[in-house]
């Protein structure tokens, strides 16, 4: 089970207010299963996890209430959104939309430095799909890591910094989900073919094909974690 606390007090980046740093805080924990899904977030609790006062939390809590991470909840306060499989067959199909668009931009655009990040983020996500199988109590962080950049690197050629900027947003939504249920087996998935064939098709400039696997790729995510298995965590 996930601990429900941070492990030290939040300390501000270079130039991000107390309640920037709430806000990154909080958010990265709602993300990463930290802060359960319906939890009560107590401004008292708060302050003893993250070392911060009660009016940056508040406006932390207010800002994440924006992004539809947590409910605002009137005299009651605030509590972790609950998972809806419903919103995130609605997540899917909107990143799905974005992911292929952003390929077949950057399939078209990109030069030798992009065929090099895709090279070596393929390789790295090679070995942690090697050794995901083995894994106990959940995704592990590194995966999520290589798994984030090998998407990125797929796109990061489109050209388009509004698309990478919605694209990035739709990620970390999903990134919620999956990390949402407790790890138990690949089953008949093989990830690591997934990726690998993505990744050949991309370098290839198949556009169609690269498009079409990464539809199925993330289509996949969507029926283990929407469909009767749904207490079941399969990453994409």
């Amino acid at each position: 089970m996930q601990s429900t606390k941070s492990p030290s007090p939040v300390r501000p980046d270079e130039a991000e207010t107390l309640s920037q740093a709430a806000y990154r805080a909080l958010k990265r924990d709602i993300i990463r299963g930290v802060r359960v899904p319906e939890e009560r977030l107590r401004i008292e609790k708060l302050k003893g996890i993250y070392g911060i006062g009660p009016t940056p939390l508040r406006e932390a809590l207010q800002k994440l209430s924006q992004d539809g991470l947590v409910l605002s909840e009137g005299n009651r306060g605030f509590a972790v959104a609950p998972l809806d499989p419903s919103e995130f067959a609605d997540l899917n199909l909107a990143r799905t939309a974005i992911e292929k668009e952003a390929l077949r931009l950057a399939i078209e655009k990109g030069d030798d430095a992009w065929e090099a990040r895709i090279v070596a983020a393929s390789y790295i996500m090679r070995k942690e799909d090697m050794a995901l199988p083995g894994t106990r109590g959940g995704v592990p962080d590194s995966w999520e890591r290589a798994n984030t950049e090998f998407h990125e690197a797929l796109v990061a050629a489109c050209g388009s910094a509004w698309l990478l900027k919605i694209r990035e947003g739709l990620q970390e939504l999903c990134e919620r989900y999956r990390r949402a249920s407790v790890y138990q087996e690949l089953g008949s998935r093989n990830l690591g073919a997934e990726h690998a064939e993505i990744a050949e098709a991309v370098l290839a400039r198949d556009t169609e094909r690269a498009c079409a696997l990464t539809e199925r790729h993330f289509a996949l995510t969507a029926a283990s974690l929407t469909g009767p298995e749904s207490n079941r965590a399969v990453a994409s």
